[in-house]
């Protein structure tokens, strides 16, 4: 029972480190991949608190060394589903009761352990795991995280100060419960920021959840599972178990508990999910949240007024940072006829000098794809850009998965502007540029908006402001983050609250209070203090 109307700590964006050369945490973090490079560990489910061990091993690698062999992970089914649901079921009303203080105390003390100690351990993990930078690692295993503690918590305190207004002779009160069941959450890859908020953004609010990272970041998501462990997180609040998205999903989409769905990852599993969630609608206790954040075909359009030497740094930036892996990525560009020549040289020399291999080296820009199933999908594209007879390859263009699966950042130029690269996610380093006749700038902001059936970032380059403006009505429903003047990436928790519509998902903004409204179940409550003794009304004298 709480005696008291808490405020929590107004949360402030976690700073950024820079890992220059000679900084203390450049030494401490090289060491701690040193640590982890040299050891191949065991990652078991953690089910009601317990670590599990299957013996259906899987291997993490690392992906730009690929035989290397971080770890083997144990792979749950049908059986560790139904134990994890139990467990679940079993920790919500002991969880749900407890003060909402206690719960956010949990995440601000996780906020406060990966900000310090556990810092070097989830960034190296990321790093070997997902092949990151040490400063995409930086901004999502670290900042972005302790971020979405931080903020979550505050959110969560404005939500429950959302209250009604009360008549004479009457309270009016509305509580915020948790859902009536668990929440399935499916993390992805290319995000350890978002394979932590997945599970914790609706445990805060109260509920319980089975969580499914992707098989290819059970590395940093065993690690995530220490964090929550030591910061205090109750046994069965979260448990966590990888394996196959059919043998973990079928047996808890199956079930009459769920109670939502928290995803990101692609359109094609997302609707695959959400079509078995329909044919099981007869057999749930209540109507399943869903909540997901799908693919994208993400833009830049400049104008011809646009600075071409910006444009450039935001496509090399927004295109090939993490290897073009990103949601947010930028993977078609529309340039006008006037300002190409310097944008194409300039796209060409400084493409063709990017470093890539090995992350642990810190003067390389890019690591590798995630696996040998992106690899052969970059290559795929590539390849048949080479021989098309309606698109070039500007820059790039080699692939080599001889130690790693390397893809050299890539720009294809094409003047078809239904060319499948144009249209269709690729998911990788690879930037598809079509140049426009600068005259046709509005014919080509309807291009843009009707190419592609995703609709999650977007940016216009332009120092015309009617230009600009007419970017943001035209293309109003293309994006769900719009950036004016910069990449389309790199949204920040508490400033630009992510997600996109259409093919990319339920836009339910993560990094806002508007997700945290996902994982609630108001209930209104009305006191009278001096209830009627008359069923008669005045107008029946």
């Amino acid at each position: 029972m709480s005696l008291a109307i808490s405020k929590v700590p107004v949360p402030v964006n976690e700073p950024v480190k820079s890992y220059a050369p000679g900084s203390p945490e450049r030494a401490s973090l090289q060491a701690r991949l040193k640590e982890l490079s040299a050891s191949k560990i065991d990652m078991p489910l953690v089910i009601a608190g317990k670590d599990v061990r299957t013996g259906r091993l899987g291997q993490a690698t690392m992906p730009h060394r690929h035989k290397h062999v971080l770890g083997d992970f144990h792979q749950g089914g049908a059986t560790e589903v139904r134990s994890a649901i139990d467990a679940a079921l079993r920790a919500q009303k002991d969880w749900a009761a407890l003060p909402w203080e206690a719960r956010a105390s949990v995440f601000l003390k996780a906020a406060d352990l990966l900000a310090g100690p556990y810092r070097d351990t989830l960034n190296a993990a990321t790093m070997l795991g997902q092949s990151k930078t040490c400063h995409q690692a930086e901004i999502d295993s670290a900042c972005e995280l302790i971020d979405f503690f931080r903020f979550n918590v505050a959110f969560y305190e404005q939500l429950l100060r959302e209250q009604p207004q009360s008549s004479p002779g009457m309270w009016n009160r509305l509580e915020h419960r948790p859902l009536e069941g668990f929440v399935f959450a499916v993390s992805p890859f290319n995000f350890t920021s978002i394979a932590g908020n997945l599970p914790t953004a609706p445990a805060l609010c109260g509920n319980t959840v089975v969580w499914k990272p992707a098989s290819t970041a059970v590395y940093s998501a065993h690690f995530l599972m220490q964090l929550f462990r030591e910061a205090g997180l109750p046994d069965g609040v979260i448990n966590l178990v990888s394996g196959s998205g059919g043998d973990v999903g079928d047996p808890v989409l199956n079930d009459p508990h769920l109670a939502g769905i928290h995803f990101t990852g692609s359109t094609k599993v997302f609707h695959q999910m959400w079509r078995t969630v329909g044919g099981n609608i007869d057999k749930y206790r209540g109507y399943p949240r869903l909540v997901g954040e799908t693919g994208g075909k993400d833009f830049v359009i400049a104008h011809a007024s646009a600075d071409p030497v910006a444009l450039a740094t935001a496509l090399i930036r927004g295109a090939f940072e993490y290897q073009g892996q990103k949601c947010s990525a930028a993977s078609r560009a529309y340039i006008p006829s006037n300002l190409w020549p310097t944008v194409r040289d300039a796209l060409a020399a400084q493409v063709e000098g990017i470093r890539m291999g090995d992350v642990a080296d810190f003067s390389n820009f890019m690591g590798a794809v995630i696996d040998g199933a992106s690899f052969r999908t970059q290559k795929a594209a590539i390849d048949e850009a080479k021989s098309a007879s309606d698109a070039e390859i500007l820059v790039g263009g080699t692939c080599d998965d001889r130690e790693g699966w390397f893809v050299r950042p890539t720009v294809i130029v094409t003047k078809n502007p239904a060319y499948r690269t144009l249209c269709e996610e690729l998911f990788g380093p690879v930037l598809t540029v079509h140049v426009y006749d600068e005259a046709k700038w509005l014919e080509t902001l309807d291009l843009v908006d009707s190419t592609s059936p995703y609709a999650l970032t977007g940016a216009v380059f332009a120092q015309d402001r009617y230009a600009i403006e007419q970017g943001l009505q035209r293309l109003r429903n293309a994006a769900g983050n719009f950036y004016i003047n910069d990449k389309p990436t790199g949204a920040v928790v508490g400033q630009q609250p992510f997600g996109g519509a259409r093919a990319s998902g339920t836009n339910d903004k993560a990094g806002s209070i508007l997700n945290l409204l996902r994982w609630i179940s108001p209930r209104s409550i009305k006191e009278t203090f001096v209830p009627a003794t008359d069923y008669r009304y005045p107008f029946m004298g």
